[in-house]
């Protein structure tokens, strides 16, 4: 559904708050646009409107990262030699998430995230120093060169996935095997923006939320609907706003009604993040109030 121009100016009038509110309390955003990599290759951005479904499969892409400017000679050496251990040790990785996604935006990204075929624990067997952290979400950090490259395994996700599964008759025609288990991985991800996947071995990046167009749109919106992502993890309200203020994007008229809808759900979680974004939380609540 096409948004109309009061909406539009709504949702950027919200980012901009956020943005006010985020740069005040933690004083570390700096206001700046985002130019996209351009390429042909990218798609219109006519149909940002339209929300990705996850069974949307219409959407999915392949791209030729070097038509869009990204090239190998961009990953940070740590996260380089991770990929390389991993694909000789006959696992499938990839780069994923923010960095691609910041590699798009021609910015330089803070981290390299890496996931792979592999599990924790043979993961863990194939570097000198690594250690498994974390409970909920645990992930290998891999100590390369004096740096720390966090690695996740498509395995973790997978085991704790509650969500349906979808037929093999449902899919593409060409659907791979690969393409399956990162689908599903983008399934468990909180936004379509975050969901691009990138194989420096082939120059490819996998596209299966139609994060390209909502990058080319400067939109911010959840890869599953908005009420039921937030409700599944109250924390990425406040993902998204900070993404929101970093990259000068606009919401989703669906995700910023869910977010106003949910604010005060986030009121708890100065429980377990640390104190000093607890007063984010309540003057989020109160900006959407």
């Amino acid at each position: 559904m096409a948004l109309s121009q009061p909406a539009k100016s709504k949702q950027l009038l919200c980012t901009r708050k956020s943005f006010l509110l985020l740069q005040r309390l933690k004083g570390t955003f700096v206001e700046e646009g985002c130019q996209l990599r351009s390429s042909g290759d990218m798609g219109s951005a006519s149909g940002s409107s339209l929300r990705p479904s996850g069974d949307n499969f219409s959407k999915w892409r392949k791209l030729d990262s070097r038509s869009l400017g990204i090239t190998r000679s961009m990953i940070s050496l740590s996260s380089w030699i991770v990929l390389k251990i991993l694909r000789s040790a006959g696992f499938d990785a990839y780069l994923v998430g923010g960095c691609v996604r910041d590699l798009l935006l021609n910015k330089v990204p803070k981290d390299f995230d890496v996931i792979t075929t592999a599990g924790l624990k043979q993961i863990r067997k194939k570097f000198h120093s690594a250690v498994i952290v974390g409970r909920r979400f645990p992930i290998c950090r891999v100590s390369v060169k004096g740096s720390i490259v966090e690695v996740s395994s498509f395995q973790t996700v997978a085991e704790q996935s509650e969500r349906k599964e979808v037929c093999m008759s449902q899919m593409p025609a060409d659907c791979t095997q690969g393409d399956l288990t990162r689908w599903k991985n983008c399934m468990q991800r909180d936004f379509t923006i975050n969901c691009l996947f990138f194989d420096p071995f082939v120059n490819g990046i996998f596209d299966y939320t139609n994060a390209m167009t909502d990058l080319r749109s400067l939109k911010l919106q959840t890869v599953i609907p908005a009420h039921l992502s937030f409700k599944e993890d109250r924390a990425r309200i406040l993902r998204g706003l900070r993404l929101a203020a970093r990259l000068n994007f606009s919401f989703s008229k669906e995700t910023e009604d869910a977010i106003h809808n949910l604010s005060s759900s986030i009121a708890g979680l100065e429980k377990v993040i640390p104190k000093t974004w607890s007063n984010i939380f309540y003057s989020i609540h109160l900006i959407y109030d």
